[in-house]
């Protein structure tokens, strides 16, 4: 059996009690980052309690390690797959492993829990009845605007509020095509989700290539916006 359990996206105490309960009881821990795993396991350790077997599964080696992985589920080890925050698969590795498990019969089973998409939406201010999650956005500017383009087109055949994930580093250029395709409209960014330095800002476009440009950001960002939403206040 395969459990895909979320872990929080930085405050610890987010985690729940049956992924606490999986992730001592399986025999391996698929994980993003080990060390990070490790730390997360050794901070919740109970007296008596074992760190099962800790296998490095990233998106590098994910393709290389799923028949050694689906070979330990098909004699019946049970197995627990973790990334370094949140909920797996969800922009990070898995996909794969989920996809031959379902066609070997192999069950699977979600120990739900923390995930940055839902965090942000249910604080942004934003619609939530529909979202479309973008996930990562390409690197290179020109799949960035057709990414863009696309995504307003679907907001002309529903009002959804729109997700995105962006590193800090890259920010500044996506915020530009953005800005390229959509101009300087009203978004929401969150950064650093349910740590220390939580950030939730709304405002133009404009204002926060301004701020990041002038002092560089840290933490990855989670960036919403509805375009039908606008539209609707400007009518009111």
């Amino acid at each position: 059996m395969l459990y895909i359990v979320s872990t929080p996206i930085g405050n610890l105490e987010d985690i729940t009690l049956r992924a606490l309960n999986t992730l001592f009881s399986v025999e391996t821990i698929l994980c993003e980052d080990t060390r990070k795993t490790l730390s997360m396991l050794k901070h919740f350790q109970k007296q008596g309690q074992v760190v099962p077997k800790l296998l490095s599964f990233f998106e590098e080696n994910e393709q290389k390690r799923l028949t050694e992985v689906l070979d330990l589920l098909k004699i019946g080890q049970e197995i627990a797959l973790v990334s370094n925050s949140g909920t797996p698969t969800i922009s990070d590795p898995g996909f794969k492993l989920i996809r031959e498990c379902v066609k070997e019969n192999i069950k699977v089973v979600s120990i739900p829990g923390p995930a940055s998409p839902i965090a942000a939406l249910a604080i942004s201010g934003l619609p939530t009845d529909k979202f479309l999650f973008l996930g990562f956005l390409p690197n290179k500017s020109g799949q960035r605007l057709k990414l863009f383009e696309n995504a307003g087109q679907t907001q002309k055949n529903i009002s959804a509020t729109i997700i995105f994930f962006d590193p800090p580093f890259r920010i500044v250029k996506s915020l530009v095509d953005f800005q390229t395709v959509f101009g300087d409209i009203e978004i929401v960014i969150c950064r650093e989700l349910t740590k220390v330095y939580e950030e939730v800002l709304h405002g133009k476009v404009s204002f926060f290539i301004e701020k990041y440009t002038k002092k560089p950001p840290k933490g990855e960002f989670v960036v919403l916006f509805n375009l039908k939403e606008k539209k609707a206040d400007a009518l009111n």
